[in-house]
């Protein structure tokens, strides 16, 4: 009678799939993708960029700030004030040391918040720091 049991039971087992591997293999997969896309950072605003003939690409880790024609300055899709840019910068470059700052700055804004922000970076100790055109 035992035996029977036992037989019984035996393949009711074999019959079952085990998905754990599979799981397991998805997960990995996840961690994979998440791991190995690009994150694109946005200053926050869409501004209307001067158009220059000199016009460069840059690839690094960037410090994108935006100057609306307004004179309000954008960071990382988060107003600032003028007094924080100098702060800003400092805690990315904690984050990351060798960034770089890309001025977004409409046409129409007033040129004094570049020079401002241009400031800010040189207090911070960025040297690399870039005015956004359209080539």
């Amino acid at each position: 009678m035992r035996s029977g049991l036992m037989k019984k039971k035996a393949e009711e087992q074999a019959g079952e799939i085990d998905l754990t591997p599979m799981l397991d293999v998805v997960f990995i997969l996840l961690i994979f993708f998440i791991v190995t896309s690009v994150f694109i950072t946005e200053a926050g605003i869409d501004v209307a960029k001067p158009v220059a003939s000199t016009a460069e690409p840059k690839s690094k880790d960037l410090i994108l700030i935006a100057v609306s024609p307004q004179g309000d300055i954008w960071i990382d899709g988060e107003q600032i004030d003028a007094r924080f840019i100098r702060s800003r910068f400092e805690l990315r470059l904690a984050e990351a040391p060798n960034s770089s700052v890309v001025i977004q700055a409409d046409q129409a804004a007033n040129n004094e918040y570049v020079m401002m922000i241009m400031a800010a970076a040189r207090e911070a100790d960025i040297s690399d720091v870039s005015i956004s055109t359209e080539a």
